[in-house]
């Protein structure tokens, strides 16, 4: 196409409709028409939130072998509730979301082509999701009753928690604690030297 330069909506690379002849008006026309609809969006949209209500910083999220049941359970298991859960055309669960207490928890299905296996595919997991609950054995009763195995009871640790650590049956660790009484940094010090003795 050879013309004159053509002038361009604001925000558009000069060049985009540069050599347009008149002949070729329709073509520039139907060139604009996405880019306008764009320009009056970007306008008239309300300003979305960079970090969206209820989201926090950081945002474990879990792959599971089967992450629909695995909702499932956390609800009984945790208390969950579950705000999302978006299924791909085979069912597998490609985006789902709980809420435990204040705080968001992503999951989604084993997809093994992509390298996205849970934890007893990898023959464990090197990560602990730690829940502060107001009443951690009652918490680690609910967890019991639901079916997690046991890999620590709830104990009062040294550091000024009431503390219990869980299983579920995909492989991710929890632990639960309640703190029951404020130590100092230097006497946290102290302990953790004398138990390495």
């Amino acid at each position: 196409l050879h013309g004159r330069r053509a002038r361009h909506p604001p925000g558009v690379a000069k060049n985009i409709f540069v050599g347009l002849s008149e002949t070729t008006r329709p073509v520039r026309r139907i060139l604009e028409q996405p880019l306008q609809i764009m320009e009056s969006q970007t306008t008239s949209a309300p300003k979305v939130k960079p970090i969206p209500d209820g989201m926090h910083t950081v945002t474990p999220h879990l792959c599971c072998a089967g992450a629909g049941e695995a909702i499932d359970f956390y609800v009984k298991a945790f208390g969950a509730t579950e705000p999302c859960r978006i299924a791909g055309p085979d069912g597998n669960l490609m985006h789902g979301a709980i809420r435990i207490g204040d705080s968001m928890i992503f999951l989604h299905d084993e997809f093994p082509a992509h390298g996205a296996v849970g934890p007893k595919a990898r023959g464990g997991s090197s990560v602990t999701i730690h829940l502060q609950v107001e009443d951690a054995d009652a918490a680690f009763a609910r967890a019991v009753e639901a079916g997690v195995t046991v890999k620590m009871p709830p104990a009062d640790m040294f550091w000024g928690d009431r503390y219990a650590n869980v299983e579920d049956p995909w492989g991710h660790s929890w632990s639960l604690a309640t703190h029951i009484r404020d130590v100092s940094m230097e006497d946290l010090q102290k302990i953790a030297c004398q138990g390495c003795e």
